[in-house]
């Protein structure tokens, strides 16, 4: 019987590329629902969709959020 081997978790979140929410859960200090509703709201980074089940997230917004999440903006 073959075990699926689980990668192990960076101690830091990458300062470029993209990530998921599963990846940058240990870092963020709300839910995964709230995340959605403030990215909703401009308040946190916009998700960018490679399908229906698959979203990213810009690193480097990602770290613009963590250092400032209560006066985070979208910058348009």
């Amino acid at each position: 019987m073959t075990h699926k081997q689980q990668l192990p978790t960076p101690e830091a979140l990458p300062a470029t590329g993209k990530s998921r929410f599963s990846q940058i859960k240990k870092f963020s200090p709300v839910s995964r629902e709230k995340f959605r509703q403030l990215s909703k709201e401009g308040r946190a980074p916009q998700p960018e969709r490679m399908g229906i089940r698959c979203t990213f997230y810009d690193n480097q917004e990602l770290h613009r959020w963590l250092a400032d999440p209560i006066n985070y903006r979208v910058e348009v």
